[in-house]
């Protein structure tokens, strides 16, 4: 950054949950999961803080567009699956049900069965920063976070939060810089409940979206995630770089 040049902005708020579920490519019976929010799981939350329905789809995309991410995982939690069987009508040439209500009054019913994994115990803190013309600012995405305008979970319905978000806009050098200066800036009171509550874990490592990477960094590896929603309506996601950074210091519980 040059002299004189504007200090970069951040988006941080805390995630931590008993149960989540960060679904990944779900194809057949078995629906595996990340150990860390996936950037389809962060806008459909950033989406539901704004009031955005699943059915405006040009919002969606224009939210997508604008947003960058990076996780710190301190507390990736432990994986469990649940099994699930579920009522379908067999697949016809020519057969299209509008609602899931249509679906069950089908006489022909079968059985299918899956299994979906999820997290219990999460803990991550998240860093947004957005694009010149993103169509929110920082500080509407904060207002949402602390006001949403539907509930808030981390996946399913099932899955609430277990801390307060305390969004809040850190200014710093890089998107790496801003999660040691939200560490020194916490209030003492969200510290107090993370600690009371048993989320007070060491960070793990940083997985940052690769469009802002600082440059002067090196991640130990680049893991690519087919998250980024291109569609909501055809559900169709792109293909989208993290950087994975281990060794960073970060906050002491």
């Amino acid at each position: 950054m040059s002299r004189g040049e504007a200090m970069p902005r951040f988006l941080m708020f805390t995630l931590a949950a008993p149960m989540a579920s960060f679904g990944g490519v779900a194809v057949g019976e078995r629906r595996g999961g990340w150990e860390r929010p996936t950037a389809s799981a962060l806008l459909g939350l950033l989406a539901a803080a704004l009031g955005i329905e699943r059915s405006q789809e040009a919002d969606h995309i224009a939210l997508a567009s604008s947003c960058r991410f990076a996780i710190r995982v301190e507390q990736p939690g432990r994986p469990f699956a649940d099994y699930h069987t579920a009522q379908v009508p067999p697949q016809r040439k020519g057969r299209r049900f509008a609602t899931r209500a249509e679906e069950l009054a089908a006489d022909d019913l079968e059985t299918i069965l899956s299994r979906r994994e999820y997290r219990s115990d999460v803990l991550s803190t998240i860093a947004i920063a957005a694009t010149d013309t993103a169509p929110y600012t920082l500080e509407a995405l904060a207002g949402a976070l602390r006001q949403p305008s539907f509930t808030l979970y981390l996946g399913r319905k099932a899955c609430p939060l277990a801390l307060p978000l305390a969004p809040r806009i850190v200014e710093a050098e890089d998107v790496v810089a801003a999660f040691s200066r939200h560490d020194a800036e916490e209030p003492t009171r969200i510290r107090g409940f993370r600690q009371d509550t048993g989320y007070a874990s060491q960070p793990n490592y940083i997985a940052v979206d690769r469009r802002i990477m600082p440059p002067h960094l090196a991640g130990s590896r680049i893991e690519r995630r087919r998250d980024l929603p291109e569609s909501r309506r055809r559900r169709l996601f792109a293909i989208r770089d993290e950087v994975i950074i281990h060794g960073v210091a970060g906050r002491a519980p």
